[in-house]
């Protein structure tokens, strides 16, 4: 117990995270300039009221970034198209990636609500995008995973998924905020996802990095 106490403290959904290198040198610097970033922010009216809201949510989510990653993996389970993302060339799923990607997506939760958006922030979103891409798929945790990207068609569509209130709203609640608090929390929560998206989508969209990965 205390040692959850002091890895929730941290912001860290665990004492260890395989793979998770927020902060590190060996994370490159994102393509995106914090000023192509702050005019994206403007797009998405993206405001000091939201980052607000997105503290409030992170403190909501800390223990329950567990059961909201399940819920979204489970939906990736049931779809065979999706599932095949996890799945080794003999078709079974691989259960050391699936642990530790899993780990990852849980803690990305937290960074999504906690941390500043600052270059680090914009550095580790690019790591995200080319983790995703076939320029460093399966290349972190050395998978044995038969698809060598993930296609951008389906994280932006699942990121309708990610984002659906009909989900995340019952884990906004959790913690006895009202129901405009709860939408508020949502409302940020949504507009960065979709700043994200835009971020993730940069090396799919760069011909030199993975193109015709869509």
């Amino acid at each position: 117990m205390r040692r959850s106490q002091s890895v929730q403290s941290t912001g860290m959904v665990a004492a260890e995270i395989p793979g998770y290198d927020y902060g590190s040198s060996n994370i490159g610097k994102s393509p995106v300039t914090l000023g192509e970033f702050e005019q994206l922010m403007l797009d998405a009216n993206f405001t000091d009221d939201d980052v607000h809201w997105l503290r409030q949510a992170g403190k909501v989510l800390a223990d329950q970034a567990p059961a909201l990653a399940g819920k979204w993996r489970d939906i990736i389970a049931s779809l065979p198209h999706l599932a095949i993302y996890w799945q080794r060339p003999d078709g079974k799923r691989d259960a050391h990636y699936a642990e530790t990607s899993g780990l990852r997506l849980q803690q990305w939760i937290l960074d999504t609500c906690q941390r500043p958006y600052d270059q680090a922030w914009l550095n580790y979103q690019q790591e995200i995008a080319l983790r995703h891409s076939s320029v460093k798929k399966n290349e972190t945790d050395h998978a044995q995973i038969a698809t060598p990207t993930i296609h951008l068609r389906h994280i932006i569509a699942f990121c309708a998924v990610i984002t659906d209130p009909a989900i995340m709203k019952p884990f906004l609640a959790a913690k006895g905020h009202d129901a405009i608090d709860v939408d508020k929390m949502h409302q940020a929560w949504t507009k960065s996802i979709w700043l994200q998206i835009v971020l993730w989508t940069e090396p799919y969209t760069n011909t030199r990095l993975a193109p015709n990965e869509w």
